[in-house]
């Protein structure tokens, strides 16, 4: 049988096959770059007419009573189920790289006295950058080590470590609860950056003991670009939960106006400043795609679409490089070094075939199971066993 053929006939029997038709994606299109922004599904276009028409339009400013202030908790509490947590430890706003640094801070807040933070050293860069300048405002030394290490770096001196729960280079899935499991047993806090696994990998914040976590909405969760990140902090650290930007949406009486802050009950102290209501509806109307999908379906297909990858690239471009795992420690990406790569990419996304480059010679495929297809990671090996024809 054909790796057509097959291809064909993984997509009929796909239990999740019927999905696609919720996104607003061309036919012809083989998208692969979801783990970078996700496609729109065809709720938030109508969502947001209505957000704009209605509520803004015609609620004006009595919207911000009727559900909107509220829409960062319960937007949270939507995605709770999608890392594992339960109600009232997910708040929704800022951007990713806001929240890594609410969460740094707040954690070697949480564990004073101990003089280091550990940093994931093949962590995204921003997560590097933001550290850095945690670590100048508080007054603590970084460390960069790579995941595996960290169990073998760690002591007495170590405050907290950020990590990332996927790598984003090359998809390796990093031990959440095993890692997080080791640094309490040293003392230390574990902040997890999930901005390539929420919504494609299965996990289990509240039991793993995680401390503090962040993670963006706009890849697997297809909030949009920009879409607004999200903040978790466990019930038992919410009351000495001390963030450094302490603004007027997390006070206990935001609309109070009191010159003395004081941070909010539970989830609501982690807010800082004015919600950023139209994506965050925007976002709302995204997450209705998981009405009657769970989170271990969309991995099992993913698992199943990158082992069919892997098989394509096998049979029609031997001695590719993959720098993903080729067992299931990867994520719901593949990446391929490639020579040329960036010209490579570009040459694909003209011809219906989008993923993307990252420097120097990285092709990443994002295998977003909810509108993913086989026949979509064929064409795409297909295409490189072509090149440069």
């Amino acid at each position: 049988m054909s790796l057509s053929q097959v291809a064909t006939e993984l997509d009929a029997g796909d239990p999740l096959a019927g999905k696609r038709a919720e996104f607003d994606l061309d036919p012809q299109v083989s998208y692969l770059d979801g783990n970078s922004l996700g496609a729109p599904p065809r709720s938030v276009a109508a969502r947001l007419d209505e957000v704009v028409r209605k509520q803004w339009a015609g609620r004006l400013i009595r919207s911000w009573d009727e559900g909107w202030w509220q829409a960062p908790e319960r937007v949270g509490d939507r995605i709770a189920p999608l890392v594992g947590a339960a109600a009232g430890q997910v708040v929704v706003g800022d951007s990713t790289s806001v929240n890594v640094f609410k969460a740094l801070v707040a954690a070697v807040r949480l564990n004073s006295g101990r003089p280091e933070i550990l940093v994931d050293a093949t962590t995204f860069p921003t997560d590097g950058y933001v550290a850095e300048s945690a670590a100048r405002l508080t007054g603590h030394e970084i460390r960069r080590v790579v995941p595996e290490e960290m169990p073998a770096a760690m002591s007495e001196q170590t405050a907290a470590a950020l990590i990332n729960h996927v790598d984003y280079r090359s998809g390796l899935v990093h031990d959440l609860p095993s890692l997080t499991g080791r640094l309490h047993e040293a003392g230390a806090l574990a902040v997890w950056d999930l901005c390539h696994s929420v919504g494609a990998i299965p996990m289990e914040l509240d039991a793993a003991g995680v401390d503090l976590a962040v993670g963006c909405t706009y890849k697997f969760l297809n909030g949009g670009p920009g879409a607004p990140a999200f903040l978790y902090v466990p019930v038992r650290w919410q009351e000495r939960f001390d963030q450094p930007l302490s603004g007027w949406a997390g006070h206990a009486d935001p609309f109070g106006m009191t010159e003395a802050y004081a941070g909010g009950p539970g989830i609501s102290r982690a807010r800082t400043g004015t919600p950023d209501i139209l994506s965050m509806l925007a976002l709302d109307a995204a997450l209705d795609v998981w009405a009657d999908v769970i989170v271990e379906q969309v991995r099992a297909k993913a698992l199943a679409l990158g082992d069919f990858f892997l098989r394509c690239l096998d049979e029609q471009v031997p001695g590719a490089e993959v720098l993903s795992p080729r067992d299931h420690r990867r994520g719901n990406q593949l990446s391929i070094r490639w020579p040329d790569a960036k010209r490579v990419m570009a040459a694909m996304s003209e011809s219906g075939i989008i993923g993307d480059f990252r420097p120097p010679d990285v092709l990443r495929f994002g295998l977003a199971a909810l509108y993913v297809r086989y026949v979509d990671v064929l064409r795409a090996a297909a295409f490189l066993s072509g090149w440069p024809g």
